[in-house]
């Protein structure tokens, strides 16, 4: 399954960083939300992209939105990566890949010649209705934290 310009944010409830629980629908209602999807909590690129996404967080809340960040971390990496960091926003973690699967974020990959499945990085920007209105795939992580607060602040 996969997420189209327009589809409704997923009714999904995930265990998160902080000890918090967040159900998406509820949780976000009425709020634009970038939902953030990367491999793993502490590997380079993700630290760029979380670093850039908490660079900017001050600006993505001026612009009315909230940014979760995915992986199938748990949630003691989650914690561990957020408080090494400071990351400021939520890490939900999707063991179950429930999140991942909804949003289309589970990709055959490739290294060293091996062939398996894991996350894509990509990104989603959902309006205050709830609905999807922008999205990126096959994300490179630096720099793109600046293009979806562009995307936000033209909601």
């Amino acid at each position: 399954m996969s997420l189209n310009i327009g589809d409704k944010l997923p009714d999904l409830t995930l265990p998160a960083s902080g000890g918090k629980t967040v159900t998406l629908a509820k949780d976000y209602k009425g709020k634009k939300l970038v939902v953030y999807f990367y491999p793993k909590d502490n590997t380079p690129g993700c630290t760029v992209e979380g670093n850039e996404f908490t660079a900017l967080h001050a600006e993505f809340v001026k612009a009315g939105a909230e940014i979760v960040g995915v992986s199938k971390d748990s949630v003691k990496s989650h914690d561990n990566f957020c408080a090494k960091f400071g990351f400021p926003f939520l890490l939900l973690s999707d063991g179950d890949e429930a999140m991942c699967n909804a949003f289309g974020a589970i990709v055959e990959k490739s290294m060293y010649g091996k062939k398996y499945m894991g996350i894509d990085r990509c990104t989603f920007v959902f309006d205050t209705k709830g609905k999807l209105a922008k999205d990126w795939r096959k994300v490179s992580a630096k720099g793109h934290a600046a293009e979806v607060l562009e995307a936000v602040k033209a909601l």
